[in-house]
């Protein structure tokens, strides 16, 4: 007896579990319940019945990547599978609220239209990108035209993507590419600036590489590079001494010459030392024989060393000029290249652009003292010629004493 009752009680639940499966809804079938949980990828929903359901997040977000539900909200979507391990519904859009994304981001791929979304954050090998509802993957090298090394930097942005990869099924797979969009905005700019781009045009630009030899500027759209010897009037020993990446500068177009390169069909030479006042315009006003200075030691020669006052403005101080009274065979007997000194205007021949120095301590006061009196001027060019034969022509002046003596045999004379 207890066995018959046993067979029925059996009987009965298996109709009960058939009844359930029966009214457990389908594929296709939308549902209505309450969310009960938001993880970190999917959302627990029930749906009634001792039945659970689950929904990816994906469902839930707003066009700015925003989660629009919480806990406790009611909920209605369609079933769009069931899971092979659980045996749990799957809740999905494919027949819910944001069909309309998926449907309009599957014509945007066919088309190659352009879709705007925002990059939500980071994740292996690229950004995570949210685009009408949906997550999206932009890989790392599809960022920008360029590489960038901490892709943190553009969490939050909101930003243009072509669509590259679009797959249907339970999970929508969405390949974006940021790069597509921003290679084609800088064609269109190239072919712009192309048009007006000439030697002797003046342009803005960016700085987008430093090289030992100089630096790379993004024009807008066409890039052209600035040599070392063009950043500045004085001495430039690397361009990272003048320039950082990123910062906008303006530049002066030296030359262009055209290439067999179709990636880039022009070498496009720059300057901003063009634009740079030359310091030689009023130097002679700015520097009267007897001024002091300091100056940094910027090369030697033989026949003396050359002292750079200001960027773009070298003086020479005559080898005989640098012993205070004992003879010197060689410049670097008393001076080495970087050291900073200070020094006494002797002549300025801004025409030729020349400026002579004397570091000479006990004759400072003597060309003070010269260039203060009334109608006193900057030695002449003949005067300062007046040197040792076999010195370099283009060594600069004489010694203060013979500059100074011709002076005064002028002032006696008149």
């Amino acid at each position: 007896m207890t066995d018959d009752n046993d067979f029925e009680a059996l009987l009965k639940e298996l109709e009960k579990t058939e009844q359930a499966l029966a009214a457990r809804p389908k594929v296709g079938d939308r549902v209505q319940g309450t969310i009960i949980e938001i993880g970190e990828e999917h959302a627990f929903v029930d749906i009634g019945g001792k039945a659970e359901a689950t929904m990816e997040l994906a469902n839930l977000r707003d066009a700015e990547g925003q989660i629009s539900k919480a806990v406790g909200d009611p909920i209605e979507a369609a079933v769009t599978g069931v899971d092979p391990d659980s045996g749990t519904l799957v809740l999905g859009s494919r027949h819910g609220r944001h069909a309309h994304g998926a449907e309009q981001l599957q014509a945007a791929f066919q088309a190659g239209t352009p879709v705007e979304g925002q990059i939500t954050g980071t994740t292996k090998g690229g950004l995570e990108v949210q685009i009408a509802g949906q997550r999206a993957f932009c890989p790392a090298s599809q960022a920008d035209l360029r590489f960038i090394e901490d892709l943190s930097s553009l969490v939050g942005q909101r930003a243009t993507f072509r669509i590259t990869k679009f797959e249907g099924g339970r999970r929508l797979n969405l390949v974006v590419s940021r790069r597509a969009i921003l290679a084609e905005a800088q064609a269109e700019r190239a072919a712009e600036l192309r048009a007006k781009l000439e030697p002797g045009a003046v342009l803005p630009g960016t700085v987008v590489g430093l090289q030992e030899f100089g630096a790379f500027v993004d024009l807008g759209g066409v890039e052209g590079m600035i040599h070392i010897s063009e950043l500045a009037l004085g001495r430039v020993r690397h361009p990272q001494e003048v320039l950082s990446i990123g910062q906008e500068i303006e530049v002066a177009v030296l030359r262009i010459e055209q290439t067999n390169n179709p990636k880039r069909p022009e070498r496009i030479a720059l300057s901003m030392r063009a634009l740079a006042k030359s310091p030689w315009s009023d130097a002679a006003q700015r520097y009267r024989p007897g001024t002091r200075v300091q100056g940094r030691i910027e090369r030697l020669e033989p026949f003396g060393a050359f002292v750079e006052i200001e960027p773009g403005l070298t003086g020479l101080v005559h080898v005989s000029e640098l012993g205070a009274g004992r003879r010197v065979e060689h410049p670097k007997d008393v001076v080495q290249i970087d050291q900073e000194v200070d020094a006494v205007v002797v002549q300025v021949d801004p025409e030729r652009r020349r400026i002579g120095l004397s570091l000479a301590p006990e004759r400072l006061q003597e060309a003070v003292a010269s260039a203060s009196q009334p109608g006193a001027s900057a030695p002449s060019d003949e005067r300062g010629r007046a040197r040792d034969k076999g010195k370099d022509a283009d060594a600069g002046v004489g010694t203060l004493g013979e500059l100074l003596k011709a002076q005064l045999d002028q002032d006696d004379a008149r």
